[in-house]
């Protein structure tokens, strides 16, 4: 078995990974990148196919909140690198930014390569060595890291490590989460992963999943029950042959999660009509329905058709409510059952990993000084939006200032920022 050594190693070429490299290549530090797949950052290139969501644009307070009770902690974060910086430091890479019409900021070309191939090319600039196929096996018995790579394992030691590998969604990308019992067996306290930002199951009836998996279902509200008097939130779902998907319910996700595990399963209610009240619709319902069937008369009396009429009749029967007012009601507060959250490998993103007390504040491990930890395998969720992203590359970027102020308390030097 050979041995290397080097200065400061990152594993993990994803967002907070490399972020975390350059910022301790800026301060003058050398800086291997280790990662297991054949090339970098490749959920950031999957997940920005449809367009790269960097950040979003909204106001602090609300932006913070995205980040549920860990939002305190994620402010100290945020204070160092927020979404003002995520555009600064794009720009920089020559990428000009946009914000969208929902707050969302994108890179103007909307595309996830260009940004990444200016970023690794800065990066090599820098002095930052990349080895890829290079898998982490965990810790050695004295402590050093053990890889794997092209079929010789081998072990390296660190002045400091940063570890960003990443939660346990998508494993074919390099997130498998396998890293969780080697930080255990050193003590370190992780909370199970479980998926975020992910669909639900429903258990549609096979006529309705025939006709409309794939279906977008838009506008519509979603709230969660009971919420009295709650007008719930607008945006898109999509149906699936499993149940709902999509940017409205991955916003309420980690709630209808720990429902679910609470309770077994949870009710929503969806608004399949937000621009009409229930009044108005019992109105428009009173007129003669004659000889069209109930479908042409949903369409042209309430403009309710497609997947959202299925909806009312997978949930109601095919025999709809004759009284205008209950019907009304059902559209305007339709209820389904969600019974599970998807698997893990299947969610955009995961919660749960290095939980925040396990970390001090500069990232670092108490149980293992001198190793800290960056990105999605730490203890915390946000909805899609720019929020994860951000999120990500502020952690990586404390991990580096971390580091770096570690090695420099090693050296018995003044830190530098």
């Amino acid at each position: 078995m050979s041995s290397l050594n080097a200065h400061v190693i990152v594993i993990g070429a994803g967002p907070a990974g490399l972020m975390a490299a350059e910022r301790l290549a800026e301060l003058g530090h050398p800086v291997r990148v280790y990662d297991a797949m054949p090339s970098v950052a490749r959920k950031l290139l999957i997940a920005g196919v449809g367009g790269l969501n960097l950040t979003h644009s909204e106001a602090r307070p609300q932006f913070l909140a995205r980040y549920g009770e860990t939002s305190g902690r994620l402010a100290s974060w945020l204070d160092r690198f927020d979404g003002d910086a995520v555009r600064a430091w794009a720009a920089g890479l020559d990428i000009e930014t946009f914000v969208g019409s929902s707050g969302r900021v994108f890179p103007t070309d909307m595309k996830a390569a260009p940004l990444l191939r200016h970023w690794l090319r800065r990066l090599r600039a820098q002095g930052v060595k990349i080895l890829l196929r290079h898998r982490w096996l965990g810790f050695s018995a004295d402590g050093a890291l053990r890889f794997e790579h092209a079929g010789t394992e081998f072990d390296v030691g660190a002045e400091a490590t940063i570890l960003a590998l990443g939660g346990g969604s998508w494993a074919r990308l390099g997130s498998d989460g396998q890293w969780l019992d080697w930080l255990r067996a050193q003590g370190v306290a992780c909370a199970p992963l479980r998926p975020a930002n992910c669909g639900f199951d429903i258990d549609w009836s096979a006529h309705f999943r025939s006709r409309h998996a794939g279906a977008a279902i838009k506008p519509v509200r979603l709230a969660l029950a009971p919420e009295p008097g709650s007008q719930g939130t607008q945006g898109e779902l999509v149906v699936t042959e499993h149940g709902l998907e999509g940017s409205l319910v991955y916003a309420h996700a980690a709630q209808l999660r720990d429902c679910i595990e609470d309770s077994g399963s949870v009710l929503i209610h969806l608004d399949l009509h937000p621009g009409r009240s229930v009044e108005q619709l019992a109105l428009a319902l009173t007129r003669p329905r004659g000889s069209r069937s109930q479908s042409e008369f949903l369409r042209r009396s309430v403009g309710i058709d497609g997947v959202k009429a299925g909806l009312l009749f997978e949930v109601l029967g095919r025999q709809l409510v004759a009284e205008p007012a209950q019907l009304a009601q059902a559209i305007k507060h339709l209820p389904l059952r969600l019974l599970r959250p998807r698997p893990l490998d299947e969610a955009i993103s995961s919660a749960g990993g290095v939980r925040l007390d396990a970390l001090d504040d500069r990232l670092m491990l108490r149980q293992l000084p001198g190793v800290f930890c960056a990105g999605e395998m730490l203890d915390w969720e946000a909805p899609t939006g720019g929020y994860l992203l951000t999120a990500c590359f502020a952690s990586g970027r404390v991990a580096g200032d971390g580091a770096a102020a570690w090695l420099a308390q090693k050296a018995g030097v003044p830190t530098r920022s």
